[in-house]
């Protein structure tokens, strides 16, 4: 597939994307923007979370860690389904109880502004980091099999990629973002069953003997019990998993945002319950891919790519679908399911910190209806430079497989709100809230420590995604240390 082909392929996904974008975006509004009015079907917002949540990481970095990991990453998956249905039933009806538009409005009700503003800070920054991870990704394939070809610098690419994912975005928000995630998650999925499908038959084989096969044995050990302290032992990662979940989307802006465009608590419930198994299923064959594709690789003498001197694991899937003889079909899929599976994070992303900047920071709500809107269009610009500038730094600081990086950055980020949620939601005390911002700091240096020695500390123990607990719970006993005085 020569490079033309991929540019007019890429062309083509973005002119169905404004369609859409005009068709939703009629009501350039802050209500539509922020809400989609509140009429947002649950089962349409159930499918479109399946492209957000999985993202070009996950259609790219997952199949890539089997060669080192294993299938260790079911263990955390299986965690996440816990974490959901905690989100379900005890987050979900408290964000609808109170109707609020950013989730951090909890903690400016419970606690103070000083709450409020850490909470909505610790969210900036992680989906920031986490929405240029996944773009990052996304970038450093386009640049590698479309750009390079073209002698068009990396940094261009990322402004292009961004800049993309703006236009489609800037009028409808959340209402465009529903229905193009649908749109998405639709040619994600479709790119896995095709090229998975491919790869059997390239090999030989069908679903059920690979399953049974020698080559499936190498790569599809899912649990690890024998060493605890195993960054993969089994309790840790599905531990882990779970509060990952709980943090990185029941306190997350991004995807609570879709859920909150939903009716009622009982149909966002209905979203989230099937949304749970579904990811289950998805992230196995995900796995199974990478399975296929180091098979394959090994099979024809293909090489993982290298950049900069460094093996890119991450790379292997676009180097088979582009260049590994598997046709045209698989070519056009997988580009298809990368770009869709990549802007179905990053378009949400791009909506939901402007929607928490703008009335975390800027309280929009409080404003006049004309400069509601003039400074959630200023704010959207903002963002998306933000965006371009983070990226492109990750192109010469970023060593690791990117899920890794992504869920690592995650459990010191996201431990703040862990703690102020929990404290909220479980205590019935007050705080002295200036100090939250202070107590936020201290527990994400302490889990860093903790993190650097632990095997040190504690006789060879080493942590993995369960760090966050750590986070966490240093935040929630911080937050009782500053409870006032007169509930002791």
């Amino acid at each position: 597939m020569t490079p033309l082909h991929i540019a007019l392929l890429i062309g083509t996904y973005f002119v169905v994307l404004y369609v859409i974008a005009l068709l939703t975006g009629k009501e350039n509004n802050n209500e539509t923007f922020f809400k989609a009015n509140k009429k947002a079907p649950w089962y349409v917002v159930a499918f479109g979370m399946i492209g957000a949540s999985l993202s070009g990481v996950t259609f790219i970095s997952v199949p890539g860690w089997v060669a080192t990991n294993q299938f260790s990453y079911m263990q955390v998956v299986l965690g996440y389904f816990i974490g959901y249905l905690i989100i379900a039933y005890v987050l979900l009806p408290i964000y609808y109880k109170y109707q609020i538009t950013s989730i951090y409005g909890y903690l400016k009700l419970r606690f103070g502004n000083y709450s409020h503003k850490i909470g909505a800070a610790s969210f900036l920054i992680s989906r920031i980091l986490g929405a240029s991870f996944r773009l990052y990704l996304v970038a450093l394939v386009l640049q590698y099999y479309l750009f390079d070809a073209w002698g068009v610098p990396f940094e261009v690419t990322v402004i292009f990629s961004v800049l993309l994912i703006w236009i489609y975005t800037f009028k409808g928000g959340i209402k465009t973002i529903l229905w193009t995630d649908t749109l998405q998650t639709l040619f994600m999925l479709m790119g896995l069953v095709v090229i998975g499908t491919t790869l059997l038959d390239k090999l030989d084989t069908n679903l059920i003997d690979f399953l049974q096969s020698r080559e499936y044995d190498q790569y599809g050990k899912i649990f690890f019990y024998d060493d605890f302290n195993d960054k993969k032992y089994w309790v840790k990662s599905i531990l882990g998993g779970a509060f990952i979940a709980i943090a990185m989307t029941g306190l997350d802006q991004d995807m609570m945002q879709k859920n909150l465009a939903c009716k009622n608590t009982k149909e966002a419930q209905w979203n989230m319950l099937s949304f749970a198994p579904s990811l289950l299923i998805i992230n196995f064959l995900f796995l199974m891919l990478g399975a296929l594709l180091f098979t394959f690789a090994q099979k024809e003498g293909i090489e993982v790519p290298r950049i900069d001197g460094k093996s890119k694991t991450d790379l292997l899937f676009p180097e088979i679908a582009l260049k590994g003889g598997l046709g045209m079909k698989a070519a056009v899929v997988f580009l298809l399911g990368l770009i869709a599976a990549a802007y179905s994070s990053a378009d949400s992303a791009l909506t939901s910190l402007t929607t928490s900047f703008c009335i975390d920071f800027l309280n929009t709500e409080g404003k006049a209806q004309k400069n509601q809107e003039r400074l959630r269009k200023k704010t959207h610009i903002y963002m998306s430079l933000i965006l371009i500038l983070t990226i492109i730094s990750f192109k010469y600081i970023l060593n690791e497989n990117v899920i890794s990086n992504l869920l690592k950055v995650a459990t010191y980020t996201y431990g703040p709100l862990l703690g102020l949620f929990s404290f909220g939601i479980f205590t019935q005390h007050k705080i002295h809230d200036k100090w939250v911002p202070y107590i936020g700091i201290i527990a994400i240096i302490f889990s860093y420590f903790i993190n650097e020695y632990s095997t040190t500390l504690f006789n060879g123990f080493q942590f993995g995604y369960e760090l966050l607990l750590v986070n966490g719970t240093l935040t929630y006993l911080g937050l009782y240390l500053i409870k006032q005085k007169n509930e002791q």
